[in-house]
């Protein structure tokens, strides 16, 4: 396994945890449950979110991967 594979690895399951995360907490507000609170799992979803972010700028500091050229 490279490199790229194993960063783009990363970012698609934390993109799934990220997507899981809001479902749980989109179903809590629709089951209406007042005893269980939304906030843990929209705060691990903003978590996951600055992390992609972070791994994401890392890799293409570091080369591991490259944005698409300008169209311009």
């Amino acid at each position: 396994m490279t490199t790229p594979f194993i960063v783009k690895l990363v970012l698609v399951l934390l993109l799934i945890f990220i997507l899981f995360n809001l479902a749980r907490a989109l179903f809590i507000m629709v089951k209406g449950d007042s005893k269980q609170s939304m906030a843990p799992f929209l705060g691990k979803r903003v978590l996951l979110s600055a992390i992609a972010i972070m791994v994401l700028l890392a890799a293409i500091a570091m080369g591991f991967i490259t944005p698409n050229p300008r169209p311009y």
